[in-house]
């Protein structure tokens, strides 16, 4: 900064003179490029269009309060509302408040500089008493010394105590007119609703990678630093959307690079594996070759790779595999390098939802395992053999289908019905023999130990021609979408089902939402376009409906048993909640007393179709 502000003898105002810098003295970037004004700030654009139209408009609120995590700028984006309210230049060109700040007015370098009078700045962390309030409460009466307005930012406010909150609200909801309030925390949910209630509240968001990238491109070239591509990724990747995280490590590479940034210095400075080779191994995991998945652990480790950060840079590039698979316009993405692009394409087409969500799974689970144990690259070891064994393993309902369809032999098909099922199957002979590509894993290329599965035959769906409600229901839980089906059957109300054509009106809480969700799930399950609408009919009542008329026609029908009326009169107010039918020898009658017995014991009213007989109904 080079402004120093002295007094104006004429109108007792600051204006601004030249500050020497002392010699040797250096300004790191996170200070050196902070915005000034709201055309420096990125990622932000909501907030500064929400208010330029405030202060446009005139309607600038008392109390303002920024949410988000660290390095985003919530306090910096407080100083610049507080240089925005005050802002007057020399000559009284502009008389009030403006977004619109092309050079530097009388109050901006003291302001920005956290060194103005009239706009004080606190740490809630080491003001949290009611003490430090009173002191705000007893200084809003007077007027500002010099500047419009007397702004007060208060940093990290949910660390103030709950008495001082209380003792901040009347002031908070009815301050002077020459008084604003600017609040920043990292955490919002400790504010109290009674402060979020009189503020306005901006979340910032984190900055996303291209962004970033751009931003600390564009600070590279100022500070005449070359810096390669993949570097930029790697710092912006690691500053997960915090600005002054991200120069902080730019700081750190160039004095690591001297003046000149490669990734493999990023790399070794910030202790991460070679992407290169996370992904080497990432293929080696998922074609189930174990023995050159642990050589490759094993040297990444050597090298000084973190087992930590291997194991973590595994599940972000399951991530990204999955989306490349979802979403394939991701693969535009600047954050990404051609290999992780091009490779992460080739995986996204061979490897199935279920395998990436299961490898998924099972990282973000063993990276818990791999912090806590004492010898981490242990513990990755363990999760690399797991991974590898179960990159083509069924789940659970497609190994019984395997067993129902007699793609197991015989000795697997009976040990399945034990816990050593899998064990069994891998002692097996030439069943064990089909490649992992069909089953959702990469094509195994080398002799592996563990076992493998034949994938069930691919079969033409069963429904040739489909006449009811029920056989849709039927049609999407063999197509293992469960949520759909049960949606069918709590609120759709048929008015016309034909084969090719469904229509109906829908229960209450039902949304139209489903009516192209069954459009799109038919399609795939049947093969043929569907006409599906809704109706303005009716239609009858709806599965579940259905289903509940039929148990509380059920209910009626047993509470007029006269065991169950005996029960119901001993037990006033006791309902029947439910009826069991119970698969066990019972004695063929039980008289009420028995009933009643057995119900003061346990003290629950137990109703079972099989205690009474068909003569006593």
């Amino acid at each position: 900064m080079s402004d120093l502000l002295a007094d104006d003898a004429q109108t007792g105002m600051m204006a601004p003179q030249k500050r020497e810098q002392a010699p040797g003295a250096y300004r790191v970037l996170a200070r050196k490029y902070r915005p000034r004004s709201f055309d420096d700030l990125i990622g932000q654009e909501a907030m500064v269009r929400t208010l330029r139209n405030a202060f446009a408009a005139n309607r600038i609120h008392q109390a303002y309060i920024f949410t988000g995590v660290r390095g985003v700028g919530k306090t910096t984006t407080a100083r610049i509302i507080a240089r925005a309210l005050n802002y007057a230049l020399a000559d009284g060109s502009i008389h009030g408040p403006t977004i619109d700040m092309p050079a530097f007015g009388q109050h901006c370098e003291a302001i920005i500089e956290s060194r103005h009078v009239d706009v004080i700045e606190m740490d809630a962390a080491s003001n949290t008493g009611v003490d430090n309030m009173r002191e705000i409460i007893e200084a809003v009466r007077y007027r500002p010394a010099y500047a419009r307005y007397k702004v007060y930012i208060i940093d990290e406010v949910h660390m103030l105590s709950n008495s001082s909150f209380n003792a901040l609200l009347k002031t908070l909801e009815e301050p002077p007119e020459h008084v604003k309030f600017l609040f920043a925390t990292t955490e919002i949910r400790k504010v109290p609703v009674t402060v979020l209630s009189r503020c306005q509240r901006f979340d910032l968001k984190r900055i996303d990678a291209p962004l970033m990238m751009s931003h600390l491109k564009g600070i590279c070239a100022k500070e005449h630093v070359t810096i390669d591509a993949e570097a930029l990724a790697l710092i912006a990747r690691a500053g997960e959307g915090s600005v002054r995280d991200c120069l902080s490590l730019m700081d750190q590479a160039i004095a690591h690079g001297a003046g000149s940034i490669a990734a493999d210095q990023v790399r070794d400075m910030l202790g991460l594996a070679d992407r290169g080779r996370v992904i080497d191994l990432f293929e080696q995991i998922m074609r189930g070759d174990i023995q050159l998945a642990l050589a490759e652990l094993a040297a990444q480790y050597d090298s000084g790779a973190d087992p930590v950060s291997i194991v973590t840079d595994l599940a972000e590039y399951v991530h990204t595999v999955t989306r490349l698979k979802l979403a394939p316009g991701t693969a535009n993405d600047p954050s990404l390098t051609e290999g992780e692009k091009s490779r992460g394409l080739g995986f996204a087409s061979e490897l199935s939802i279920r395998v990436l969500t299961r490898a998924w799974q099972m990282l973000t689970k063993g990276l818990a395992e791999v912090q806590s144990h004492p010898r981490p690259i242990v513990a990755a070891e363990m999760l690399v053999v797991r991974l590898a064994y179960a990159a083509d393993l069924p789940t659970p309902d497609e190994a019984l289908k395997m067993l129902k369809d007699g793609a197991f032999p015989a000795a697997a098909a009976s040990a399945t019905a034990s816990a050593g099922a899998f064990a069994a199957k891998a002692n097996s002979s030439s069943a064990a023999s089909s490649s992992a590509g069909s089953r959702g894993g990469l094509a195994t290329q080398s002799a592996s130990p563990r076992p493998q599965f034949e994938a069930p035959a691919q079969t033409t769906a069963p429904w040739a021609k489909i006449s009811t409600l029920n056989e849709i229901v039927a049609l999407a839980r063999d197509n293992k979408d469960n949520l759909l089906a049960t949606e069918i059957e709590m609120y759709l109300r048929p008015v016309r089902v034909e084969d090719g054509v469904l229509e109906f009106s829908l229960a209450p809480d039902g949304n139209s939402a489903i009516v192209h969700r069954l459009m799109r799930s038919l399609l795939d399950w049947t093969g043929r376009r569907w006409t599906v609408a809704l109706s303005n009919g009716e239609g009858a009542p709806a599965i579940a409906e259905t289903r509940s008329a039929a148990r509380m026609l059920e209910r009626e029908k047993l509470a007029k048993h006269p065991v169950v009326e005996a029960v119901l009169l001993a037990f006033p107010g006791a309902k029947i909640q439910a009826v069991t039918t119970v698969k066990q020898d019972v004695p063929p009658r039980y008289d009420a007393q028995q009933v009643l017995t057995q119900v003061d014991a346990e003290g629950d009213v137990i109703v079972s179709d099989s205690a009474i007989t068909d003569d006593d109904l």
